[in-house]
């Protein structure tokens, strides 16, 4: 009897993992929908993203509510409990890269009606490949219980926010030059902020993974005291670059 309650509990277990897998999936197609519908004007596109939301927050309560079920049923501990913690911690943070991607296909159709022939800025395009691959790489280390690639999420966030920085002297610069653009510009303006902030959640992933992999809680932790963690070294605290 135990051994079949067992096998049951780590079958569930795998189904909670693939269902935040599969939602990570549609929050990369989200995003991927957004950054099409900016730069094409689809509003069939911007609609999909939409329509993805709501399964997004489907997938979000169907997923809280199992990992709810197996803490109290089954009562795990050390690794099995530390994957359910993390995967409960990592939902929020998933769900909110959706609402971000559902806001940049809405400022994305606002931008195409205001103007036509719209051509979408550089940084904006290098920034959603950035948070895009962070995304990508925070739900492959999770997949594989890989905290080197966790920790290049961490890494690359730091891109990101350069790019979010560059991304904005760029839009204020056009303001500037053309008063004509600046309602554009602010919504500009907003998707470069939701961009930046896709990729703070998948940072907050990664590290959410080094936790189950590890047990050492890194958040508010630099980058480089948590590559040295994965090395061997002694942990130094402190938010270094």
């Amino acid at each position: 009897m135990f051994e079949h309650t067992n096998k049951q509990f780590h079958a569930d277990i795998e189904e909670t993992r693939s269902l935040f897998l599969e939602m990570g999936g549609q929050v990369e197609a989200m995003l991927r929908g957004g950054m099409q519908a900016l730069a094409t004007g689809d509003v069939e596109v911007a609609d999909e993203v939409r329509m993805r939301e709501k399964e997004v927050n489907r997938l979000e309560v169907e997923i809280d509510e199992r990992i709810i079920l197996l803490i109290a049923r089954n009562q795990p501990t050390a690794i099995d409990l530390r994957l359910l913690l993390s995967i409960s911690k990592m939902l929020t943070d998933m769900e909110r890269c959706g609402d971000e991607a559902e806001k940049i296909a809405k400022m994305a159709s606002r931008v195409h009606q205001a103007e036509r022939g719209y051509e979408a800025v550089v940084e904006l395009r290098h920034m959603a490949d950035l948070v895009g691959n962070m995304i990508r790489t925070a739900l492959d280390s999770f997949a594989r219980q890989d905290e080197v690639a966790a920790a290049s999420v961490m890494r690359a966030d730091k891109e990101v926010n350069k790019e979010w920085k560059a991304s904005l002297r760029h839009i204020i610069t056009y303001m500037i030059e053309d008063p004509r653009t600046i309602s554009r510009s602010i919504d500009l303006i907003f998707i470069a902020r939701a961009l930046e902030r896709i990729g703070d959640h998948a940072k907050n992933m990664a590290e959410r993974v080094i936790f189950m992999v590890r047990g050492d809680d890194v958040r508010h932790t630099g980058v480089k005291s948590v590559e040295r963690l994965l090395q061997g070294d002694p942990q130094e605290g402190g938010s270094d670059t």
